[in-house]
């Protein structure tokens, strides 16, 4: 088997898969030293920076480039999944005077593209790294007042979803964070509530199914500032606009009475229902008992995952 001095594999890995990811180790096997294109276009429906920094977690070995311009020396080998003088890799072989080198051009180590994975990223999960789940994975919040419900309905979805089996019995469920109990909160801990949530949400999306559930998030955070501090905060804020979530589950406190009614469980609901509109939230009121309520949260669920992926179709297989 032929060994190269400098070896490059090109690619816009939107996103990157399984079929990608053994192409990579196969060239890194064969080359003193690998260098990964990441290739930009204008169509691509996923951030170049973020496929760049993907390739860079999964394959910290390599030298991953964003343009052909930061490639290092010259190229011995340029590798492709796809044969032909139509290839990407085999004319920029022949742009670069490298050798041209095919890897598994009928895709039977990993049989998955690109293109599937953006047409349906659940029936291809199983292909997908880390980050990329991350990336992909639907965040619905489960969000109320006090006593109204939110944290038993979040753990329910995630356990009646685990239950489905296959790719869903990774499902997870990411608890309400709170400080350590002590002195009442101030307005400095509430910056901190929202960025633990938004850090444990991403640790529980790189590792679960499609679908993460989340006992509240850093938008929450924004609304519970102000019941506690009496103010908005635009640091809180700042960190809610960064989260990535798809689906919100309001739960009514009406249907939850408590022995004595604490009257600022209703400026809560009416504080998140308003804002939640305010900011164009997908939101779904989940009243009546606990059976009623789950079964409108699962409709609404499985509606957002029966929705076709946010992930246009590039001009390119892998």
């Amino acid at each position: 088997m032929t060994r190269y001095g400098h070896g490059l594999v090109p690619g816009r890995f939107c996103p990157p898969h399984a079929g990608h990811h053994h192409l990579v180790r196969t060239a890194e096997d064969r080359c003193r030293r690998l260098t990964v294109l990441v290739r930009a276009h204008a169509d691509d429906p996923l951030p170049h920076g973020d496929r760049v920094e993907w390739m860079r977690e999964i394959h910290p070995r390599v030298q991953v480039a964003g343009r052909l311009d930061d490639i290092a020396g010259p190229v011995d080998a340029v590798f492709g999944a796809d044969a032909g003088p139509g290839a990407y890799a085999d004319a920029l072989a022949r742009h670069l005077g490298a050798q041209s080198v095919c890897v598994d051009p009928g895709h039977t180590v990993f049989p998955v593209s690109a293109a599937a994975v953006r047409k349906d990223p659940i029936a291809c999960w199983d292909y997908l790294e880390p980050p990329v789940r991350a990336a992909l994975a639907r965040r619905v919040v489960v969000l109320g007042a006090e006593s109204s419900g939110a944290t038993t309905m979040a753990r329910a979805l995630a356990e009646h979803y685990r239950r489905r089996g296959g790719v869903w019995s990774t499902t997870r469920y990411v608890p309400e964070y709170r400080p350590a109990p002590g002195a009442g909160l101030t307005s400095e801990d509430f910056p901190l509530i929202a960025l633990r949530r938004s850090e444990r949400e991403e640790a529980a999306a790189r590792t679960g199914s499609p679908v993460l559930f989340c006992d509240g998030d850093a938008f929450a955070a924004t609304i519970w500032h102000e019941r506690y501090v009496g103010a908005a905060s635009a640091e809180t804020a700042r960190i809610a606009a960064r989260g990535r979530h798809h689906l919100w589950l309001l739960t009514d406190h009406r249907d939850v009475p408590l022995a004595r009614e604490d009257t600022l469980r209703a400026w809560t609901t009416a504080r998140l229902r308003t804002q939640l509109a305010h900011t164009g939230r997908r939101t779904v009121l989940l009243t009546g008992p606990h059976e009623v309520r789950m079964g409108t949260a699962v409709a609404a669920v499985d509606a957002l995952l029966a929705e076709a992926p946010h992930l246009t179709p590039v001009p390119e297989t892998r």
